[in-house]
């Protein structure tokens, strides 16, 4: 070969047979789907550092989603991390008893933020209305 010749001459790699098909378990899944939803992650970044494409990654986020939202729907438990802060007050004495009462009757039992806002939900509100404002604020994101 002429040196011009050697020069242009690139590699080519052949491949036989068929191609292999990785397979992913369940766990490994849900691990490299819950690093893509982490704050400030790239899907494009953890699914290059898997080997996969950002389609299949994008493929198993919206599986995922419908996934949750089934169970959602089929009325399964759905659990978030609680915080509690600070210590459990002390048994107040008989005479400030009806004054914590009618603070703890109009303080919020449970609050949730979501996307940056603040639900405050108090004792006695119906499981559907709570469902029913979280499921708004999850849509309008």
């Amino acid at each position: 070969m002429s040196e011009p010749e050697a020069a242009s001459t690139r590699r080519i790699e052949v491949f036989t047979g068929a191609g292999r098909r990785r397979t992913w378990g369940a766990d490994q899944k849900a691990a490299i789907v819950a690093e893509s939803f982490a704050e400030g992650a790239s899907v494009c970044e953890v699914a290059r550092r898997h080997g996969l494409t950002p389609q299949q990654l994008f493929t198993w986020r919206r599986q995922t989603r419908k996934e949750a939202e089934a169970r959602e729907d089929a009325g399964a438990p759905l659990f978030v991390p609680a915080v509690m802060q600070g210590p459990a007050p002390a048994r107040p004495a008989k005479r400030k008893r009806r004054a914590l009462r009618q603070e703890i009757d109009s303080a919020p039992t449970i609050e949730l933020e979501v996307d940056g806002v603040t639900v405050r939900v108090g004792r006695g509100a119906q499981a559907k209305t709570i469902t029913a404002v979280i499921r708004a604020l999850r849509a309008a994101k």
